[in-house]
C-alpha cells in the first residue's frame, strides 16, 4: 500500500484515481461538518458543485447548506459549521450542499474506486478504515480557491503517521505533510488557528467552529460516497 498527498483540487490532474482510495480532507470546514453531522444522525450528504444543484435538491426536499467564500447563503437553511450539522432536527434528515473547496474537491475524486472523508474529528476511524484495505491511497486535500493550505495538509500527515508502520509514502508530498504533523501535533488548534484560512473564518465570528474542528476522535465513523450521498456504512 503506497500513500500520496494531491496539495490542491488543481493538481489531481497527476493523479490516476482509478484504483485507488481517495481521502477527501476539507479541514476548515466541509468534511468536519460532514463528519458531525453524519455522526450525529443525518442520514445522507449529497455533495454538489453548484448553488443551483443545491437548490434543485432542496426542492425535492433535501436540506439545503452551503456558502461561498466562507459565508453562508441566505438562501439556505445551513451554512458550514458543524454545530449547525449536529442540531437534532436534522436527525434522519437528507442534506445537500455546495462549498468553495470541499464539494469540488469531493467531484474530482468521483472516479475513484472508493472515496471517504477525513477530518481530525474522525482521524482514528479513517486511518483504521484504510489499514483494512489493500488499495494505494491520495489524500487529496481540498485546499483554497486551489492553493495550498496548512490544516488540510496536517491532517493528511496525521493519517500518514497512522498508517506508517504498513504503508510505504516516498513521494515528497507525502514525506512533506508527515513532517509537518510530526512536528505540530502537540497542539493542532495552536497552529490550525494560526492559518490563513482560519484568520479568514475569523472575521465572520466563527472561532468556535475552528477549535471544533481541530478536536480528534469526536466521532467512530467514516463517511462514504455511494452514488451521490455520502453515507456512514
Amino acid at each position: 500500500m503506497q500513500i500520496d498527498v494531491c496539495y490542491t483540487p488543481d493538481l489531481i490532474h497527476q493523479f490516476d484515481v482509478t484504483d485507488k482510495t481517495v481521502v477527501v480532507i476539507d479541514i476548515l470546514r466541509a468534511t468536519s461538518c460532514m463528519v458531525a453531522g453524519l455522526g450525529s444522525g443525518v442520514k445522507s450528504i449529497t455533495p454538489v458543485a453548484t448553488v443551483e444543484e443545491c437548490e434543485a435538491l432542496g426542492e425535492a426536499g433535501y436540506i439545503m447548506a452551503g456558502e461561498r467564500g466562507g459565508k453562508k447563503l441566505e438562501q439556505f437553511q445551513l451554512g458550514n459549521s458543524p454545530f449547525e450539522y449536529m442540531q437534532p432536527e436534522f436527525k434522519g434528515t437528507k442534506i445537500a450542499t455546495t462549498t468553495t473547496n470541499g464539494t469540488r474537491a469531493l467531484e474530482l475524486a468521483k472516479e475513484a474506486p472508493e472515496v471517504i472523508v477525513g477530518a481530525f474529528l474522525n482521524l482514528k476511524a479513517v486511518v483504521e478504515h484504510l489499514s483494512k484495505q489493500s488499495r494505494d491511497i491520495l489524500l487529496l486535500c481540498a485546499g483554497w480557491k486551489g492553493k495550498y493550505n496548512l490544516e488540510d495538509s496536517l491532517f493528511a500527515g496525521a493519517v500518514i503517521d497512522g498508517l506508517k508502520k504498513q504503508a510505504s509514502f516516498d513521494t515528497d508530498a507525502s514525506i512533506a505533510a508527515f513532517y509537518l504533523y510530526e512536528s505540530m501535533c502537540k497542539d493542532i488548534y495552536y497552529y490550525i488557528s494560526r492559518s490563513n484560512h482560519a484568520s479568514r473564518l475569523s472575521k465572520f465570528g466563527i472561532l468556535k467552529d475552528i477549535e471544533y474542528c481541530s478536536k480528534v476522535d469526536e466521532f467512530d465513523i467514516v463517511p462514504v460516497l455511494q452514488g451521490k450521498e455520502l453515507v456512514v456504512k
